[in-house]
């Protein structure tokens, strides 16, 4: 059986150390690259039967596809390289600018990529929830997002709180731009109505915890799911790459690959 071969971005960091780790025991999987940063220690030592490497071009040579969960710049990098080698590209990098998201789908008109702000099945499931609640409680039920995330996570809010957000204005036929309300401070009035509010928190070494509320008169529905590792992100990152080797170029969406949509 010829087996897939993914490469690995960020492949000693945590989340690319899981992604190894949920590679190693699929036997139709192997590791193909192992890409870090240019001051890394361990740069030129066997990781998982491949060297590890500085070098998008080399990391990437002999992969079918590429899991990524790093920085906006490092993942434009590669994903460049990826782009100029045809190789497939998964990534769960969030914090992108305008310019940044349109350069992933300009290199989607050249391989197939999933970039989705979670992997996790659960969360994606969430998404799916929070937009049908959306929609069934109606404008009467205010919507207000808690995320809490480690101390160390660069972006806020997240991109989940972020995509979760997006899920409440489907279910209301909104346009998340205009609604979406991301500080509250000094004397701001009263709520406007129609306003999608997210708060964010950070602290110690969480990988995620998020909170949907619809808060309406004398009740309110939660939705809540949290996070006690990372290693539901990589099992979806990698299911994600499984099915996206062979695919035509294209933008494809997680709900697609977890059966979400329709």
């Amino acid at each position: 059986m010829s087996r897939k071969r993914i490469a690995v971005v960020g492949a000693l960091g945590r989340m690319g150390c899981m992604v190894r780790q949920v590679v190693g025991r699929e036997p139709d999987l192997a590791v193909g690259g192992a890409l870090e940063r240019s001051d890394h220690p361990q740069l030129g030592e066997d990781v998982d039967g491949v060297t590890l490497t500085d070098d998008p071009k080399a990391a990437i040579a002999g992969a079918d596809v590429v899991i990524d969960f790093s920085i906006p710049a490092s993942t434009l990098a590669n994903l460049r390289a990826a782009a100029d080698a045809g190789v497939a590209y998964v990534t769960g990098t969030t914090g992108f600018d305008a310019a940044g998201l349109e350069a992933v789908r300009a290199a989607a008109e050249r391989i197939p990529i999933v970039h989705a702000p979670n992997f996790s099945l659960a969360v994606n499931v969430l998404t799916w929830l929070v937009e049908q609640a959306a929609a069934k409680l109606g404008p009467d039920f205010d919507a207000e997002l808690v995320e809490l995330h480690h101390a160390a996570k660069r972006d806020a809010p997240s991109g989940t709180a972020l995509r979760l957000a997006e899920a409440v204005a489907a279910g209301r036929h909104q346009h998340l731009e205009g609604h979406l309300l991301l500080e509250r401070a000094g004397d701001v009035g009263a709520r406007e109505s129609g306003t999608i509010a997210v708060q964010t928190l950070r602290g110690g070494d969480s990988p995620g915890e998020h909170t949907v509320l619809f808060v309406g008169r004398g009740e309110r529905l939660e939705l809540v799911h949290r996070s006690a590792t990372r290693e539901h992100f990589a099992e979806g990152a990698v299911r994600a790459a499984r099915w996206l080797v062979g695919r035509e170029p294209g933008l494809y969406a997680i709900e697609e690959i977890f059966g979400l949509r329709g």
